[in-house]
């Protein structure tokens, strides 16, 4: 369609010129004393036109000419520039392939690159396109390639150098993404060297936004455990099992070790209590923490009764009908309960007694009832139901201690050969 529009178009414009030049009578007459010279209307037009076209020409061929020096210097200006973009690839190819020497001498290839093209630039007068945000970046990043290099080499001191040099050429606004990159850099070649403090300090400088990103959530938990700083270390993880860095079973696994090492540093009663308080409901529910707790806690000396309020939300999720608890912390809780049964009270007396009637065949709550039995001095029935636990008992442990407390018992009746043959069965084990 616009094809045949511009046909049109000519068509109209031949016409139009053929009506008004085929029949145009018209002279232009020139007086050149003493000559004079006609011309037909016609005639003076074209040569118009050709004198217009003939000074448009020669116009522009002398702006050609003397535009030659300024496009020559443009010309160097982006063969340097290409030079320095082809050096900067040859350095992030060479340091991805392992070649650290020829990754460094890349990257200060670009470097001088950047500075000679700054310089003809500012001598020149000229723009090139190489604007000051893009020169500060690559500069940055350049440099940044450069310590890469060096901190796999081990050379410390040109990692610094050029690290420092690198934060210099990020510190504008604009430069704000490459500075928080250098920042993470510095913190993981801290934590490559096993320095945690410097570590924790580059990752304090960070703005408030990076500094809660998975990487940096990362890095401070690697770097707070290598600080031994338990407490920060835990805060982290929760963070990060907040933002699903870590799988479910994963990230439980973690808070729990934490935990337990937090637990594990306290020295003393109160310290301990303190520490039981800073965890969140969620962790202070897992079975493995509370058990640990409160055996801690009867360890140091402490308030046995506050160490078994720790253990009702676990010994009642081991009653329970489809009860998950594993036999490990069935033993763990029971071995918990019993180093505190000179200090049981009624209350949990009666826990243990209704545990007992609701599960009769159960070795363990055997165990644990002839135990709280044989505390209160009621040698008949602790005899019954150790003499019941004690065959079927799996665990070693509770096996050896329920033929101790039948031979104690043995000899308290003066039978000497039951004595002799519960000492046996335990001392086979």
């Amino acid at each position: 369609m616009r094809a045949a529009l511009w046909f049109m178009a000519l068509f109209g414009i031949a016409v139009a010129v053929a009506l008004f030049a085929g029949n145009n009578q018209a002279v232009v007459t020139v007086f050149w004393p003493p000559h004079r010279v006609d011309i037909s209307l016609n005639l003076m037009v074209l040569l118009l036109v050709g004198l217009f076209m003939l000074l448009h020409l020669a116009s522009r061929a002398l702006s050609a000419l003397f535009s030659l020096p300024v496009e020559a210097r443009r010309w160097r200006a982006q063969q340097k520039e290409r030079a320095m973009y082809g050096a900067l690839m040859d350095a992030l190819a060479h340091l991805m392939a392992g070649r650290y020497i020829r990754a460094s001498k890349s990257a200060q290839n670009a470097l001088a690159q950047e500075k000679s093209l700054g310089v003809a630039t500012d001598t020149s007068g000229h723009p090139t396109g190489h604007s000051d945000s893009l020169a500060s970046q690559l500069r940055s990043l350049s440099h940044l390639l450069v310590a890469e290099s060096a901190q796999a080499l081990q050379n410390k001191a040109l990692r610094n150098q050029h690290l420092q040099l690198a934060l210099q050429n990020s510190a504008a606004r604009h430069a704000q993404e490459v500075r928080e990159g250098v920042q993470f850099r510095a913190a993981r070649w801290a934590l490559e060297d096993h320095d945690a403090s410097a570590a924790l300090d580059w990752l304090g400088q960070l703005p408030q936004g990076a500094a809660r990103r998975t990487l940096a959530l990362r890095m401070k938990l690697r770097a707070a455990r290598y600080g031994r700083q338990t407490q920060q270390a835990l805060e982290t993880a929760r963070l990060l099992a907040k933002h699903r860095a870590f799988s479910p079973t994963a990230a439980q696994s973690i808070v729990r070790g934490l935990a337990l090492e937090l637990l594990n540093e306290a020295h003393d009663p109160m310290q301990l209590q303190q520490a039981w308080a800073r965890l969140d409901d969620s962790e202070r529910a897992m079975p493995e923490l509370a058990i640990h707790a409160a055996s801690r806690l009867m360890g140091l000396h402490g308030d046995a009764a506050l160490a078994r309020s720790w253990l009702v939300p676990v010994w009642e999720r081991m009653l329970e009908p489809r009860s998950e608890l594993g036999d490990n912390l069935r033993i763990k809780l029971i071995t918990v309960l019993e180093a505190g049964m000179d200090t049981l009270d009624a209350e949990w007396l009666a826990r243990i007694e209704a545990a007992h009637v609701s599960h009769p065949r159960d070795p363990k709550l055997q165990y644990l009832a002839g135990m709280a039995c044989l505390s209160r001095q009621l040698w008949g029935k602790a005899r019954q139901l150790l003499s019941q636990a004690a065959p079927a008992l799996q665990d070693k442990l509770l096996h050896r201690k329920a033929w101790r407390a039948l031979a104690l018992l043995a000899e308290q009746r003066e039978d000497e050969a039951a004595a002799i043959e519960a000492y046996k069965r335990a001392a086979q084990l």
